[in-house]
Order: structure tokens, then C-alpha cells, then sequence
């Protein structure tokens, strides 16, 4: 199942988040994947140890837990940290599944059975830099609106191509959602 969940960020809220993350400290993407991913992986992400980090966290997590649509469609019981990633030039993050089981700070280990991209930068922004899913219909290329988001099973085969921001950020995964609410 791949879902597209419009506006659940407002042109406002992208703004404000495009602004402080134009503020952040970028490290290397590869520190929060093991040994697989990071041979695939090359992007930057916010140092998850920064209090810009926390604030933006908190802000994504708020806006999810209070989005109908959202909730209906993933019926979360808990949903892990977002990891903020940004592409530079011929950066990508080749074919990979993400993790069926997460560390989620204080809450401990939790299983993932959805994932989540939240696109903050218009598609006439950047060349490239597709999501791309594979499933059993085939490849879908994702390329949505700032403020859009996509549901997926975490276990899909994804990527994101290489890209040519025009300015950065690209986009960052809200990344994998607990199983169902019981």
C-alpha cells in the first residue's frame, strides 16, 4: 500500500522548517544505519544530539499524532523519530528496506511496519532526487509537494535517486511507523 496524505504541513509551517533547517548541523546519513545501508547511503541528516534536532522531532511527531488522516491511514500505536536528511548534488540512497526494528529513545525497541516521507521542497525546486518504491506492481517515482506526505510498508525496496537541489533541504523521511494500534 503506498498512500499520499496532502497538506499535512501548511506553506507556512514549510517555510518555518526550511528556515531553521537552513540553520542546522549536518552529519554524515550513514550514522544511523548498520553496515548494509551504509553502503548505499549518501546523504547528510541533522545531528540527532542538537537541540534543533529535539525541537524539530517534537514539531513532526505533534503534527502526525494530530493529523486524522494520518492516523487513519497508518493507525499507529507509536511512531519513531523522524530523521531530517538533505541530498546535495549526486547524492542518493540506493535500493534498501529500512529497519524492522528501531531503538526509539526512552520507549526502547519498537517494530516498524510503516514508513513515511514528508517532502518539504516544491518538485520545481530540485532535479532528480526521486522516492522511488518498488512493489508487486512494479517502480513508483514519488515527487510530491512541500507539505505532502507518503505512507509505505517499510519493508518496500526504495531509494532516492541522485539529485540537484536548487536549495536545500530536499526532503527527509519521516521514518517507520509502529504496526497497528491494537
Amino acid at each position: 500500500m503506498m498512500y499520499h496524505i496532502p497538506d499535512v504541513l501548511s506553506t507556512d509551517q514549510v517555510a518555518e522548517f526550511t528556515r531553521q533547517l537552513a540553520q542546522a548541523e549536518w552529519v554524515d546519513g550513514r550514522v544511523t544505519v548498520g553496515s548494509q545501508g551504509a553502503a548505499v547511503k549518501q546523504n547528510q541528516q541533522i545531528d540527532t544530539r542538537t537541540p534543533l534536532y529535539a525541537r524539530l522531532q517534537a514539531a513532526v511527531l505533534d503534527m502526525l499524532r494530530g493529523h486524522p488522516q494520518f492516523f487513519s491511514a497508518a493507525l499507529p500505536r507509536t511512531i519513531s523519530a523522524p530523521l531530517f536528511n538533505r541530498y546535495g548534488p549526486g547524492e542518493t540512497y540506493g535500493f534498501h528496506v529500512d529497519g524492522a526494528v528501531r531503538q526509539n529513545g526512552e520507549a526502547g525497541w519498537m517494530r516498524t511496519d510503516l514508513s513515511a516521507t514528508l517532502f518539504l521542497c516544491d518538485p520545481e525546486s530540485y532535479e532528480g532526487g526521486e522516492l522511488v518504491i518498488e512493489d508487486t506492481y512494479g517502480q513508483h517515482r514519488v515527487k510530491l509537494p512541500a507539505g505532502h506526505l507518503v505512507l509505505y510498508p517499510a519493508s518496500s525496496l526504495h531509494c532516492v535517486t541522485p539529485g540537484h537541489p536548487r536549495r536545500p533541504p530536499g526532503l527527509f523521511p519521516v521514518d517507520p511507523v509502529d504496526g497497528p494500534r491494537r
